[in-house]
């Protein structure tokens, strides 16, 4: 990675960002196959292609997909923003790994929960699980800069 900036933390949150893209990719393409399964499609031109108007619809198990993918942008994109930041500021390397790691097993168990519907409150706690790396790297970030202000 000539060039680029490299230090072990942001090795490390690059490592977990990555993974998070691809788990973004495969929820992505999990709505898809949900989508050609049940025959529900968003477009008219896409239920034309597969049989017909009739399948231009809304079905309950692409709807819990199509949520769980826009809840990863909502989650993820501000992650990485902070994640960036924060391994900048020269934190630990230890504790940049727990955070993104905690953040990362966060949003993997609140994939599953909303794909299998597991038992509230499994999702939510999953949610604030990972959102309590966010605030304490957000919080570290403004302490980083707060004397430049």
């Amino acid at each position: 990675m000539a060039g680029m900036i490299s230090t072990e933390a942001f090795s490390c949150f690059v490592f977990y960002g990555v993974l998070l893209v691809i788990k973004m990719y495969i929820i992505a393409f999990i709505t898809g196959q949900v989508r050609l399964r049940k025959k529900a499609f968003a477009n008219p031109e896409d239920a034309l292609r597969h049989g017909g108007l009739q399948f231009h619809r809304e079905d309950p198990y692409v709807e819990r997909c199509r949520r769980a993918h826009n809840n990863d942008m909502e989650n993820i994109l501000p992650f990485l923003f902070l994640g960036a930041i924060y391994s900048l500021t020269g934190p630990s390397l230890a504790v940049a790994r727990f955070h993104f790691l905690v953040f990362f097993l966060g949003r993997v168990l609140h994939s599953v929960a909303y794909l299998l519907a597991l038992r509230a409150p499994t999702r939510s706690l999953a949610y604030i699980v990972a959102q309590i790396p966010c605030v304490s790297m957000a919080l570290q970030i403004l302490a980083a800069v707060a004397a430049y202000a």
